[in-house]
């Protein structure tokens, strides 16, 4: 995405709170899906919708999260274990507490990925979020 400028260094990246981390990673993971979709289907919007959900809701990323921990990296382990245990006011509409806790993790990383240039290492995750 390099139309978007990110202009926070690696560094101050690497000190926002982990539920910033989430907020972008939330929207990265989101735009991901549905661009992937688009890409692989000539269906409407609203089943493109629909199925966008199978993917992004709390459930299905604690699941993602859990199949991709044994290949990331101590970092990557790190930024989750923050993720998960930042305390975070919001209430889960459609899951329960450890699927939000776990799809909150998980969306820190690929925010904190994000936030952090590291593009190459994001699109593996990304990756492996779909196979």
């Amino acid at each position: 995405m390099e139309f978007i400028k990110r202009e926070k260094s690696i560094e101050d990246a690497k000190l926002l709170s982990p539920l910033v981390w989430a907020y972008v990673g939330d929207s990265v993971y989101e735009l991901f899906i549905r661009t992937e979709l688009t890409n692989n289907s000539n269906a409407k919007p609203h089943k493109l919708h629909i199925e966008a959900i199978k993917y992004v809701k709390a459930k299905a990323q604690a699941d993602i999260l859990e199949k991709i921990m044994d290949k990331l990296t101590d970092e990557e382990k790190d930024v989750v274990r923050r993720g998960r245990n930042t305390e975070n006011h919001h209430i889960a509409k459609n899951a329960n507490i450890a699927d939000y806790t776990q799809s909150t993790a998980f969306e820190a990383l690929i925010g904190y990925l994000y936030l952090t240039k590291q593009d190459e290492r994001l699109e593996e995750i990304l990756k492996l979020c779909i196979d």
